[in-house]
């Protein structure tokens, strides 16, 4: 799912130029990129080249094993593709990878916007996890061959440290958590860990607060990007 902006002009040399920031979406576990389909399309109206990845294991890439070095590529590819540094935006698995990502490489993107995952994922947390998906899918009848994709996740982020990453990320970082998600549990740690972070917590909303409150997310990112508008200097926005 891509589209490129469309309020673009033309220098003399025929070279389009973007005046919009571009933006990658990273969804969370046992979901797809369609799940960002209000979010692409709010951002297709206000004229931002939108990319939508797959993570392995998961929608067109469901054929392949989830990890962490071939969820950072897929990041990569689709920051690599972008006109400008994009703002990366990833909710869940997407946010802790997306964290992951920044850390490692800011210099590709201009800042980052996590939601549902300000939560330590190891010991009791990473326990909770299991188990809460565990009930998830026996509930909604989720279980099924790709199961393991949840396996290989836990496996993937087993030690990994989303506050580590934080404290060492330069990179402007928005926090955006629905106020019903169970995964909020060290917000304010993650506010300690690295100053200047910005925390937003949509009422009424759960784990997955883009597709619970659209308008209420989608205006968060168009805040960040008018945000990151005046931060960098750039003609982007």
């Amino acid at each position: 799912m891509r589209t490129l902006a469309t309020d673009r002009v033309t220098t003399p040399a025929e070279e389009p130029v973007i005046h919009a920031r571009p933006i990658v979406l990273v969804h969370g576990t046992r979901t797809s990129s369609v799940i960002w389909r209000r979010q692409v399309d709010a951002l297709e109206r206000s004229g931002h080249l939108t990319v939508a990845i797959d993570l392995p294991g998961h929608g067109r890439r469901s054929h392949e094993r989830f990890s962490l070095d071939g969820a950072l590529a897929a990041i990569d590819d689709a920051v690599d593709s972008c006109p400008a540094p994009p703002l990366l935006v990833g909710l869940s698995l997407g946010g802790y990878t997306s964290l992951a990502y920044a850390r490692r490489n800011e210099h590709k993107i201009a800042g980052v916007v996590l939601a549902g995952c300000s939560t330590e994922i190891k010991g009791k947390p990473l326990a909770a996890y299991r188990r809460a998906s565990g009930v998830l899918s026996r509930a909604l009848r989720l279980g099924g061959p790709d199961w393991h994709v949840v396996t290989d996740m836990l496996t993937a982020l087993a030690g990994y440290s989303p506050l580590a990453d934080l404290r060492g990320t330069a990179v402007p970082v928005w926090l955006v958590n629905g106020r019903r998600d169970p995964l909020r549990l060290d917000e304010r740690r993650y506010l300690e860990a690295r100053p200047g972070t910005r925390l937003t917590v949509v009422p009424r909303a759960g784990h997955d607060v883009n597709a619970h409150a659209p308008v209420a997310f989608n205006r968060i990112l168009l805040d960040a990007l008018h945000e990151l508008r005046h931060r960098g200097g750039l003609a982007l926005a």
